[in-house]
């Protein structure tokens, strides 16, 4: 079983902090605990109110929000929290015992187009993940899990996951008309079924000539204007492309020559229309927002 791995995320409303897992907390329900005595479903809420500054408990799908008192900043106590809230996660015990699995919603699935004529995205109305997944090949999925299983089909040629949605990359072998509702009631099944996606081994990053592929780099370690493009990517670029079943990631940035490397996922893999979407896009908006800064946008992978 996966461990936990707690992010301290800040939101709009300073008094509230999220302390978001890498795992899911709950499924099917969300809760709201005013006081220690309303936390009683959840033996880690009451454990929270016995921390003074703790107005408020919210545990939702992947993380633990937590509105505080005005007698403490975040920046003093959130790393002891997030501590707190880890080691409970990950000694077995359980978040909400009487949280009810049984009372499941029924699962809806959709097939919604992309403007990759190779890729078709699958909906449903609940989440699938709680990150971002890439499966290029049958050897990045695990065993059992819905992403192996979709591979049984001989067309599939990639895929790639994000929140509540499945966008298949398939092989020309097929047209979309005769195969897109097979697909769409083999994944409902999955999902009715329980069948996670499971995790993939696939690493996006940037492919050295050995072979070996390099992690991404971190925020933090980013220059001002790559972290000013990251912004721009994260704001105004991935929601959109996210609505077509697909995602962009920053690479790099050269400063001298003022290129930014960016890696297409999913529909925008491979899309025909990715390239004109790049220039007149992504690339327009950047020069407007970073002037001086930007002469090309490149999709290191197409």
């Amino acid at each position: 079983m996966s461990e936990h791995q707690i992010k301290v995320v800040p939101t709009t409303n300073e008094a509230i902090v999220k302390f978001e897992s890498s795992e899911f907390l709950v499924k099917n329900h969300s809760y709201e605990f005013k006081n220690i005595d309303d936390a009683k479903p959840s033996p880690l809420a009451q454990q929270l109110f016995y921390l003074p500054f703790v107005k408020t408990v919210y545990i939702a799908q992947n993380f633990i929000a937590i509105e505080r008192y005005d007698i403490v900043e975040w920046n003093d106590v959130q790393d002891e929290v997030a501590e707190q809230i880890e080691k409970y996660l990950n000694s077995g015990k359980a978040l909400i015992p009487e949280e009810a699995e049984a009372k499941k919603t029924a699962v809806t699935v959709y097939a919604e187009a992309t403007p990759n004529p190779a890729v078709m995205k699958y909906v449903a109305n609940k989440k699938l993940v709680v990150n971002s997944q890439e499966f290029k090949t049958i050897e990045n999925t695990e065993a059992g899990s819905l992403s192996r299983k979709l591979y049984q089909f001989p067309f599939v040629k990639e895929l790639y996951v994000d929140e509540n949605y499945i966008s298949v990359h398939k092989h020309d072998i097929v047209e979309w008309q005769e195969v897109t509702h097979q697909i769409r009631s083999f994944i409902k099944e999955g999902i009715e079924k329980g069948d996670e996606i499971g995790i993939s081994t696939y690493q996006s990053g940037t492919v050295k000539e050995s072979g070996e592929i390099m992690d991404l780099p971190k925020f933090e370690n980013l220059s001002e204007v790559s972290k000013k493009i990251v912004e721009i990517l994260d704001e105004y670029v991935r929601p959109a492309v996210a609505s077509d079943g697909g995602n962009i990631v920053f690479d790099s940035y050269n400063e001298e020559t003022q290129e930014v490397n960016v890696i297409l996922q999913g529909a925008c893999s491979g899309c025909p229309s990715s390239t004109m979407t790049l220039r007149n896009g992504i690339e327009t908006m950047m020069k407007e927002m970073i002037p001086g800064k930007i002469q090309r946008v490149v999709a290191i992978n197409g």
